[in-house]
């Protein structure tokens, strides 16, 4: 096998930031991280292209600087999809089995049976992620296929994506010459990457938060039961500071991620920043405790707006492992105290990608959870190295067929 094909490439296409991260196989079965690229994200807002000149040309600048790292030609990436337009359903399917036993076409039969639901015109599934399966009212059973049974039932997650989004990203790829593997819902994609499998089983909510929204999951018994998109992120964090210390944007988001903090009583009212001013002015020196004194109200409205996504989810008592905090604004000094004071029966953790070798100081990072979630993704996807239930095979090969007929010759 060429290096080429031993080659897994992730392609997080961020509001903020684009970042691609390669990867090869090793011999013990695990990924080793041989080259990453990054470059400041112009021409998406809130996860949604909307300038595709200067979506490619990011996408294209941080594709060369890894390939130069890496030393291979990246032909085919796996990429990620967020933003406001995303939708998640759960639904529940049930279908008489053709003979004494599960085969797989009955599972294919059930999970038609799950999805048969009313979605908007402009929305097509991105991904339907099978939770359990119950057979004869026996309930709990994750591969149903060989047991005996005559009634199959099914319950799933869907998840819908806007049509024109989905089509923009792999537009800009294609315009890259990059062909789009697969496509995966970011918090899917860093689930892999920042959650342990007891994580998952206990019950558990991975909040990601990017630069433009804040992506939210929560899976209980080993299964996604819940996604949702809050319009918040980083950006918006970077736009109140720009307000409130009259700097511009640039300046506003270097001195969030150098001194930035979301709690005040985090920050010693002895220190002192130095904040650029516009229009040729000379810079003014200003406590750092202003800095707090700003994103800790916004911090706090995106924590709120979270717990009560939790507590409407109904899935609020079953989260036993908490949440885990990941995305290059959960960075922020003082965002997991904040998080365990506001959600203060729940255990908070910083999630940092894991599973993968080779330059790990580099993507051990939360900025990265995305991308090294993609690639452990495609593995996953392309070699089935780790055990992949038949039902998901037939269902990734499925949507996938789908989803390639609505992109049209854009793919």
């Amino acid at each position: 096998m060429s290096k080429q094909d031993q080659v897994i490439v992730g392609l997080d296409i961020g509001t903020s930031k684009i970042a691609c991260i390669v990867a090869e196989s090793a011999p013990d079965g695990k990924l080793d991280v041989i080259g990453i690229g990054t470059h400041p994200s112009r021409g998406l807002r809130k996860g949604v292209v909307v300038n595709i000149e200067s979506t490619v040309e990011s996408i294209r600048l941080a594709v060369e600087e890894a390939e130069l790292m890496a030393g291979v030609d990246i032909k085919s990436i796996y990429t990620g999809i967020a933003g406001s337009h995303i939708r998640g359903y759960n639904s529940h399917g049930v279908v008489a089995t053709k003979g004494s036993e599960v085969a797989k076409e009955d599972v294919t039969r059930v999970i038609d049976a799950a999805q048969a639901m009313n979605i908007p015109a402009d929305q097509k599934i991105l991904h339907i992620l099978p939770q359990e399966y119950i057979i004869d009212h026996q309930d709990g059973i994750r591969e149903p296929v060989g047991m005996s049974g005559v009634r199959l039932e099914a319950k799933v997650h869907v998840i819908t994506g806007a049509v024109s989004s989905a089509q923009n990203i792999i537009k800009c790829c294609n315009r890259c010459d990059l062909d789009v593997a697969d496509m995966v819902l970011e918090q899917v994609a860093s689930s892999e990457a920042v959650l342990s499998q007891d994580e998952k089983d206990i019950g558990v909510v991975l909040v990601d938060i990017g630069g433009g929204t804040t992506d939210i999951a929560i899976f209980i018994d080993g299964a996604i039961r819940h996604t949702t998109v809050i319009p918040i992120g980083g950006d918006h964090l970077t736009n109140d500071l720009v307000v409130g210390l009259r700097t511009s944007a640039r300046e506003a988001d270097q001195l969030k991620k150098k001194y930035g903090a979301c709690m005040v009583e985090l920050v010693s009212a002895d220190d002192q920043i130095e904040v650029p001013s516009v229009g040729g002015r000379p810079p003014r020196p200003m406590p750092r405790q202003v800095m707090a004194q700003i994103l800790e109200p916004r911090v706090q409205e995106l924590f709120e707006l979270v717990k009560r996504e939790l507590q409407n989810s109904g899935y609020q008592e079953l989260t036993a492992a908490g949440l885990v905090l990941t995305g290059g604004s959960s960075l922020l000094q003082g965002m997991v105290e904040l998080a365990e004071e506001t959600f203060d029966s729940l255990p908070v953790r910083l999630g940092r990608p894991q599973g993968v070798g080779g330059l790990v100081d580099v993507v051990s990072s939360p900025i990265y959870a995305t991308g090294v979630g993609l690639i452990l993704y495609g593995q996953r996807y392309r070699q089935h190295q780790k055990p992949m239930h038949n039902s998901e095979k037939q269902m990734f090969s499925k949507v996938w067929k789908r989803m390639r007929s609505w992109f049209g010759d854009t793919t």
